[in-house]
């Protein structure tokens, strides 16, 4: 199988935390650095650590390292995924993320971008099987969509064809796949979604997963770069 790993699985939020980027937001330069200003900001100012509150980094990240060794790549959206799935043709894909990238309710539905690469690659038949598996902090969370994966599936019958979303599992219970069962590691930086202060913890896997770049990510370490 292809394992693709979204850093907002790890990078979340807490609940009740209304300009939580979970809550929907776009993928553009302002997204990805100056709402997070922003947001530092309405919380009294300094520096990435106002943000440490509401935007933690959820533990399990470490436990990654375990795939150092494989092919591994990083790219900073998951609209660029699509050049890894063309280099790993008709594979299975276990993506750890906070949102399934089946299909987005806004936008050009015939691009390419983070909220739809799974269900063109789906359509296109780089894809054969795909499981999303929402990170466990989802529970605590209902405006995830890991909070409740039924929920989420309703949500996607009128957007996607039934012979897609019959290869489509929606999942918060299953471990990450032993280093033997993966052939290829995608790791995603989301900064639109991810909290700048784990950056530094971001590229630090990155390195020790020797990844090749493929979009190369963004170091945001502090709030005035």
């Amino acid at each position: 199988m292809l394992l693709s790993i979204d850093w907002d699985a790890y990078s979340g939020t807490r609940e009740f935390v209304f300009d939580a980027p979970i809550w929907g937001t776009r993928d553009l330069e302002h997204d990805r650095l100056e709402a997070w200003r922003e947001r530092v900001q309405k919380r009294g100012g300094g520096d990435w650590a106002a943000l440490a509150e509401d935007f933690p980094l959820y533990p399990g990240w470490q436990e990654l390292e375990q795939y150092a060794g494989l092919p591994a790549f990083v790219a900073l959206s998951h609209a660029d995924a699509w050049g890894w799935l063309e280099r790993f043709l008709g594979r299975d894909v276990l993506n750890i993320d906070s949102h399934h990238d089946l299909a987005s309710f806004s936008g050009d539905s015939a691009r390419v971008r983070p909220g739809n690469w799974v269900g063109m690659g789906l359509r296109a038949g780089l894809i054969r099987q795909y499981t999303c598996v929402y990170p466990q902090w989802h529970a605590e969370l209902p405006v995830a969509e890991g909070f409740d994966p039924d929920r989420t599936r309703a949500e996607l019958l009128p957007l996607l064809p039934l012979e897609v979303l019959d290869r489509v599992n929606l999942t918060r219970d299953l471990p990450l796949p032993p280093p033997a069962e993966v052939e290829a590691v995608l790791l995603v930086q989301s900064p639109a979604w991810t909290n700048p202060a784990h950056d530094a913890e971001f590229l630090a896997l990155a390195q020790r997963l020797n990844c090749e770049t493929l979009t190369q990510p963004m170091g945001r370490l502090r709030l005035d770069r």
